[in-house]
């Protein structure tokens, strides 16, 4: 295990998604580093009011604390009390265009140190470090684009294979779960990959699948937004957008174990919610025509599809 050689391929890929996240908008990133009081820090680059972006965020992150809050012993209660340390990149791509989905990224390794607590049963050599993996990416479509589906879900394949080839369709499935509204009994979007707890194979094993999952993700979001970007809209889309956007907020202070642990660890609040879409919003009891995109949305995309068996050639 060596945390250093983490680090440093997240901060680097932080610059690299930032970097040409810029060129795709065309507005420089605001930069901003800070530090957490009870230890670690990280640096946020974010966009606002971008000329293709309304928000895109990559966040950076390394924290350290005395206590697993629940959020992160909540599935492995052995470990409660230990000394920890998260570190990751994290980002959330939110178009203007109704027409080009938003997408969510994220990769983190976590590391539970023995405690050094009489009751632990010894102090800091008692016991060996505890880490594991997470991550994955999904997208969130507002109006459904087949091609769009399969390519993104095609470059999650990609990422993955050289590793297991059981792997996507075992993470997809995981996604699917994972990113859904129980309250509304609906997906956030078409899914992607998702993984957590991830330790099995090795250190080296595991570094370099999530390695290869943050270095497909250009690849896989990036065409996507340059193909929708500048399709015509008008306030029928625009509307319809913002409605949807209300589920992504829903699921991510409900359901989201990133945003849970943040808080829940004391984590910077301006970092946590830069996720949120800048404008979302809420109405009563509605419901898409039938027949019209919007409706076409909830029937052909808000399922669990085989996106890659359906279309092969993917």
């Amino acid at each position: 295990m060596n945390t250093d050689r983490v680090k440093e391929f997240l901060l680097e890929l932080q610059e690299l998604i930032v970097e040409r996240m810029e060129q795709v908008d065309g507005k420089t990133f605001r930069r901003d580093g800070w530090e957490r009081p009870e230890g670690g820090g990280g640096l946020s680059c974010l966009v606002e009011e971008g000329l293709v972006l309304e928000r895109g965020g990559v966040n950076f992150s390394h924290v350290k604390g005395d206590k697993l809050p629940p959020s992160a012993s909540a599935h492995r209660p052995e470990l409660a009390g230990r000394r920890w340390e998260a570190m990751g990149v994290s980002l959330v791509m939110h178009p203007r265009n109704p027409y080009a989905p938003t997408s969510h990224m994220n990769v983190r390794f976590f590391v539970a140190h023995p405690s050094s607590s009489p009751a632990s049963g010894g102090g800091e050599g008692g016991g060996e470090p505890v880490w594991w993996f997470g991550g994955g990416m999904d997208l969130t479509p507002y109006y459904g684009f087949e091609e769009d589906a399969t390519h993104f879900h095609a470059m999650c394949r990609r990422a993955l294979d050289p590793f297991d080839t059981s792997y996507y369709p075992r993470f997809k499935k995981w996604c699917d779960e994972y990113f859904f509204l129980k309250h509304r009994n609906e997906p956030r979007g078409i899914g992607g990959i998702f993984f957590d707890d991830l330790s099995e194979g090795g250190f080296e094993h595991c570094f370099n699948l999530v390695e290869s999952v943050g270095d497909h993700f250009l690849s896989a979001y990036v065409p996507l937004l340059e193909r929708r970007a500048d399709t015509p809209y008008g306030e029928r889309e625009r509307e319809f957008q913002l409605y949807r956007r209300g589920r992504y907020v829903e699921f991510n202070l409900v359901f989201d174990r990133g945003t849970l642990f943040g808080l829940q660890s004391g984590g910077r609040t301006e970092s946590i919610l830069m996720s949120m879409p800048p404008v979302a919003t809420w109405r009563y009891d509605w419901k898409p025509a039938t027949g019209t995109p919007e409706a076409r949305l909830y029937s052909d995309f808000l399922r669990p599809r085989d996106w890659l068996g359906e279309f092969p050639s993917a």
